[in-house]
């Protein structure tokens, strides 16, 4: 049983590895939340949460009045889920948009204020980001590309900037997962090249080349989503 301080990230990830096993099989019904809160020994908020993670994968899909299935991140079911938790404050667009302004802005006044552990610990997460997509662990993959833009943002000279990142991140975390089953191989190595693009601005000291490469590259994710911000 996981200990009951974890996360919802670690509950997400043990089912992950249930569904990549086969231990739970496309289109099957997931147990009850009561059981999975017990086996796992969490709340049902935070299985909640883990089970909406999955959702935005594409790796389950729930199903009003019938519970919650397995549709793998790779089928057809899963690329047409397009599940967005936000719908009734902000369209996925919008959150986008804001993300190109907002992390645009904040690379352009990153650059130069790096250190060089910072861009070892930057090419880390490029290199897991990765190595979890050929090996099919999505939550991996989400997770190492949070961290490469979170270091960005913990250098941003503009304290008003990094509070009004932090105020809305869970919001800008989901546009980082929610292309995710629509995003093909060919795409997932150009973002991890977009990455050491921005690497690059970022260890010149560019702050206009840095800025743009960054909205050019939420832009680019944001065409997985089939929008154009």
């Amino acid at each position: 049983m996981l200990n009951k301080t974890l996360l919802p990230q670690s509950v997400a990830r043990q089912l992950q590895t249930m569904i990549q096993s086969g231990e739970l099989k496309d289109g099957e019904k997931i147990p009850s939340q009561r059981e999975l809160s017990l086996k796992f020994g969490i709340s049902r908020p935070s299985l909640r949460e883990a089970l909406l993670t999955l959702e935005t994968l594409g790796l389950v899909k729930t199903e009003p009045g019938r519970g919650t299935f397995v549709t793998k991140g790779g089928s057809p079911q899963a690329r047409e889920t397009g599940n967005w938790r936000y719908a009734d404050s902000y369209s996925v667009f919008d959150v986008f948009q804001t993300r190109v302004m907002l992390e645009g802005e904040i690379a352009r006044l990153s650059a130069g204020r790096l250190t060089h552990y910072q861009f070892d610990l930057m090419e880390q997460a490029t290199a897991a980001m990765e190595e979890s997509w050929a090996r099919h662990d999505l939550i991996a993959n989400v997770e190492a590309d949070l961290e490469f833009h979170g270091i960005i943002v913990s250098a941003c000279s503009n304290v008003m900037l990094r509070d009004l990142y932090e105020a809305v991140r869970d919001k800008l975390t989901e546009t980082q997962r929610q292309p995710i089953p629509r995003t093909d191989p060919e795409r997932m190595k150009a973002s991890v090249g977009e990455h050491r693009t921005i690497v690059a601005a970022l260890r010149a000291g560019d702050s206009e080349a840095a800025g743009a490469a960054m909205q050019a590259h939420i832009r680019n994710t944001a065409q997985c989503a089939g929008l154009a911000p």
